[in-house]
């Protein structure tokens, strides 16, 4: 189902008040306190942004070239790589571009989703031939940010008193699951009336995000929504709901959505790190240990999934 990871639960679809703007936490990957201030930061904001962080910048502007490029084809370029609902996958091309849709607010972007990793789920057909150079960007980029997403689940897993090795074995080790999505949010003629994306959580372990220069991105804390500041460079990254399930509600996945622009186009090129299916995600057993009461149920990653999607009990 495309855009799956974006269904809201109805608590999590409060209204906005004030927005209010704000410098969620910056941590250099290259201190000697990361681990602590991504930890703090996980229980506090369930989000932060990251610099120093080894991703090479010429790979963030080459990935940042292709996916412009292939936005700019024509429809019918595009549509070539259309998802395709009988195949179960989510993988593929979309869009939500329509002034049209009766009641409530509208969502405004089109989008492409693939997966990255493990090699057995990438499926090369539906990556895009053109721009020239797409494959190479996304897998020179990918190869730097596999590295980025382990050093960040064992600085999380040392914040949560565990073995550094702890968060990524929890959550399948090689076979986890990178999916990368490209959000593209063009000019809009009614910004009032549209998201670019609603309220919503991340059914992952980890989102781990590259945006382009155009702010939009939203977070909700204390029923309050702050915008986050562009700073140049940074990756920002997202706790997911399978993170919140494995701390057993330490680390707080993050309420959030984004706006769009009546005159400017955003882009953000957000890699969801995720179980495989058929893993079972449930609170660390040492953790229970300690609070003596798990707080959320151990259930296949695939279950947790199809009931978020359908609004089902979990």
């Amino acid at each position: 189902m495309p855009g799956a990871e974006f269904v809201p639960s109805d608590h999590e679809q409060h209204g906005a008040a004030m927005v209010r703007s704000v410098e969620i936490p910056v941590i250099d990957m290259s201190s000697n306190n990361a681990g602590s201030r991504m930890a703090q930061a996980a229980m506090e904001w369930g989000i932060f942004q990251v610099v120093n962080h080894g991703v090479p910048a010429s790979a963030m502007s080459e990935l940042q070239r292709v996916g412009r490029e292939f936005f700019a084809l024509p429809q019918e370029e595009k549509q070539r790589y259309a998802i395709d609902p009988s195949s179960g996958k989510a993988e593929g091309y979309g869009s939500t571009l329509k002034l049209d849709v009766p009641g409530g607010m509208m969502t405004w972007s089109e989008f492409l989703f693939h997966n990255l990793a493990p090699p057995s789920a990438v499926d090369h057909a539906v990556w895009p031939q053109e721009p020239n150079g797409y494959r190479e960007a996304n897998e020179a980029y990918f190869a730097h940010l596999h590295i980025l997403t382990r050093r960040l689940f064992e600085g999380l897993s040392a914040g949560l008193g565990l073995e550094e090795v702890a968060m990524e074995e929890a959550f399948g080790g090689d076979n986890v699951v990178f999916l990368q999505k490209i959000n593209f949010y063009p000019p809009c003629p009614h910004p009032e009336l549209a998201h670019g994306v609603a309220p919503h959580t991340d059914l992952s372990t980890l989102t781990v995000l590259m945006p382009n220069e155009v702010p939009g991105l939203q977070v909700s804390r204390d029923e309050r929504w702050y915008d986050v500041k562009y700073v140049p460079g940074a990756i920002i990254v997202h706790i997911g709901d399978q993170i919140e399930i494995l701390s057993n509600g330490r680390y707080k996945a993050v309420l959030h959505r984004t706006t769009v622009s009546n005159e400017k186009t955003r882009m953000s090129w957000p890699v969801f790190v995720e179980p495989p299916m058929e893993h079972v995600v449930g609170p660390h057993p040492q953790i229970v240990a300690g609070e003596g009461q798990a707080k959320y149920k151990a259930k296949k990653f695939k279950d947790y999934k199809y009931c978020k999607i359908n609004k089902l009990p979990q």
